[in-house]
């Protein structure tokens, strides 16, 4: 999505100093609707890593959404929000036994597990909790691929969830994610044929699974367009309606980009515009921010933002983009160039579109001694 109109009002009038992120909450506010007219019987767990910015959290509360967090810090930012105990989970496989206490005295009782070693954990520090298990998928189809470091073998997460029921945990579901930025409306597939099998192995043994966990994966536009929510939502339903019949579990979905992605523009500034050789016809243009400001999903040139400048009507052509620090890995895109216009120069805004998501997160405090990236929430 390009800016809004809110956005770029803000920008005209306020004109901030260095890059920032904008962040429109009223496009938030219809993402959010949209999941929920897609998967009315779906629970929306918001990924708080994409953006943990209060007022996005506060906006998701209000609005009904449960939250997915990652360590004590964002369930406090959750509960902050006004979010109550119930509707929060910690979704991270890898926890510290003292947060996983932390947390259950908050009141969390939904944990996320891959292993029989986290299992114990949670069995000694969150007693009586539910636990659901995440497994392994491949990824294929995602932009941004979460394999191997999270999740276990579908074949051993009946052996995990068994292991958590025997220590007084309530073995409640199974948990996937299918790669962020997910491209494949079929990709949830095979993880739920996987997971009712698991289903059924856990209720050869008289205990009875009641959630599947989606995940994320739910897709903003950058260069390509992407199916919309209603897509995915028919796609996964069809494919829940093939493996579990007419015994549908409890389903909830965690989306995070999808949620916040295209509700954000970043605006920076042209720095340097330059050549390597004397009869080099490939520009480099330098911006005020790059990979250690908030772009680090341009890592391997995975996510390719939009780029839009006030010169775009002239004749453009292709050039390496690069950030500012003094690292030789903060180039953003020279494999694939980008198109830009020919007289772009020193002091030219630029706006990289759909950059809600993991920037402000992934910005460093003060890399080369540079700001962290300011975010303002309209």
């Amino acid at each position: 999505m390009a800016a809004t109109a809110r956005i770029l009002d803000f920008l005209r009038d306020r004109r901030p100093e260095g890059p920032c992120l904008v962040v429109d909450l009223e496009v938030i506010e219809e993402n959010y609707k949209a999941f929920t007219r897609a998967m009315p019987d779906t629970r929306i767990f918001y990924a708080v890593k994409a953006n943990p910015d209060p007022e996005i959290l506060k906006l998701l509360a209000g609005l009904g959404s449960c939250f997915d967090t990652a360590s004590v810090a964002e369930i406090e930012m959750a509960l902050n929000a006004g979010a109550t105990p119930d509707r929060i989970s910690f979704g991270n496989t890898i926890k510290k036994e003292r947060d996983i206490a932390r947390a259950h005295q908050y009141g969390i009782a939904m944990f996320a597990v891959d292993c029989v070693e986290e299992v114990e954990k949670v069995a000694r520090a969150a007693p009586g909790a539910r636990v659901f298990c995440r497994i392994l998928t491949d990824g294929a189809g995602a932009e941004w691929p979460l394999s191997r470091k999270f999740g276990c073998d579908p074949d051993m997460a009946a052996d995990v969830l068994l292991h958590a029921h025997a220590l007084g945990l309530n073995a409640y579901g199974i948990s996937f994610h299918v790669g962020s930025q997910q491209t494949r409306l079929g990709a949830w597939d095979t993880a739920l044929e996987q997971s009712k099998a698991i289903f059924d192995v856990l209720a050869g043994h008289g205990i009875t699974l009641s959630m599947v966990n989606l995940g994320g994966g739910f897709p903003t536009k950058y260069l390509k367009s992407v199916p919309g929510t209603g897509a995915y939502a028919n796609a996964i339903h069809e494919s829940l309606a093939k493996h579990f019949g007419n015994a549908i579990p409890e389903t909830i979905i965690e989306p995070g980009r999808g949620m916040v992605g295209n509700a954000g523009v970043i605006k920076a500034e042209v720095i340097l515009v330059s050549r390597k050789h004397a009869n080099d016809n490939q520009r480099w243009v330098y911006l005020d921010i790059g990979k250690f400001g908030g772009l680090a999903e341009t890592m391997d040139e995975a996510i390719r933002y939009p780029i839009t400048t006030l010169r775009d009507d002239d004749a453009k052509l292709p050039c390496v983009i690069a950030g500012p620090t003094c690292d030789s890995a903060d180039v953003l895109y020279e494999k694939a160039p980008y198109d830009l216009p020919v007289t772009l120069t020193v002091g030219d805004e630029v706006l990289i579109e759909a950059t809600g998501a993991y920037t402000t997160t992934y910005a460093s405090v003060a890399f080369n001694g540079f700001a962290p990236l300011q975010s303002y929430v309209i």
